[in-house]
């Protein structure tokens, strides 16, 4: 019996249960091991580190801050979440007998899951060209031609660090303007190796065993190895279906104390709805809700 489990392992989760730890109590962290951040490849914008530091480093830089702090951490697939007579239990894949997972009070930090594109022979050549990280499989198209899909800030970082490997880049964008930081954009179009098709959708896939070329809407096809997604994110709800919770637009619902529309679980991060979803965000988030929970249970 814990008095809270944190479902989610990224910095919503980790900061909410490092200062749940830190209040007295005994908290549980059930992470996934994936996530959005982890494919990040270079944050620039968070305090206190003079040089870029990717998001796969600051996950396991938090892991192991809470792991210092004596917070039992779980890598694992939460499935359910359901009422008992003892509190909240959290069921997860493949769990035996013996484990059981019950708390008070449960913070919901599961983020987001990636976007895939509706396009031929997408399952055929994943891993056979089509990636969704740079950083992991970057270094198989040195001095190749490949393509990013996607016209957000992710995208666009995507493209910038394949840059420095790869021999040309097609960054495709279904619509007339990128979506990202100016900064970003300016980057892009001054980088010589990386071409913007506006206004374009990749149809179809094309390729032996691996990928070769694709299909574009516009009938031309292009001749690349490498097919980089990255085209936005859903909510990671599918696991509270049993919960009559409040989600609207497929983000939970909650109030100014992040608590949702049920008393005991509360949700933070990239899972709810905001104005801007950033890691300082999320973290905030994290803190405030902690200290609400550490009130309560006092």
């Amino acid at each position: 019996m814990y008095d809270v489990i944190i479902i989610g392992g990224g910095p919503a989760g980790i900061t909410s249960g490092i200062y749940i730890k830190r209040a007295g109590f005994k908290v549980l962290i059930i992470s996934k091991g994936e996530g959005a951040l982890i494919r990040t490849e270079k944050i620039e914008n968070y305090y206190g580190f003079e040089m870029p530091i990717s998001g796969k480093e600051l996950i396991e830089k938090g892991e192991k801050q809470a792991k210092n702090l004596g917070i039992e951490l779980i890598k694992k697939e939460v499935i359910g979440i359901k009422y008992t007579e003892s509190g909240f239990e959290v069921m997860v894949a493949n769990q035996s007998k013996d484990d059981r997972y019950v708390a008070e009070t449960v913070v919901i930090a599961t983020g987001v899951n990636r976007n895939k594109p509706n396009m031929k022979g997408l399952q055929e050549f994943e891993g056979k060209g089509v990636s969704y990280c740079a950083v992991c499989d970057g270094a198989f198209f040195k001095g190749k031609d490949i393509a990013v899909l996607g016209g957000g800030s992710s995208a666009l970082q995507e493209a910038l660090y394949l840059s420095k490997t790869v021999r040309k880049i097609y960054l495709i964008h279904r619509n007339e303007h990128l979506k990202a930081d100016k900064i970003l954009i300016d980057k892009v179009k001054n980088t010589q190796n990386i071409e913007i098709l506006y206004n374009e959708e990749v149809t179809k896939l094309i390729g032996n065993e691996y990928l070769e070329q694709v299909e574009l809407k516009s009938g031309h096809t292009l001749d690349i190895q490498g097919l980089f997604i990255y085209i936005g994110y859903t909510p990671s709800t599918s696991y509270l279906k049993s919960l009559d919770i409040d989600i609207e637009n497929g983000y939970i619902k909650t109030d100014i104390n992040h608590e949702t529309s049920i008393k005991g679980i509360y949700a933070i991060g990239d899972i709810v709805p905001k104005k801007y979803y950033q890691i300082l965000s999320a973290m905030n988030e994290g803190m405030e809700t902690s200290l609400n929970i550490a009130a309560k249970l006092n």
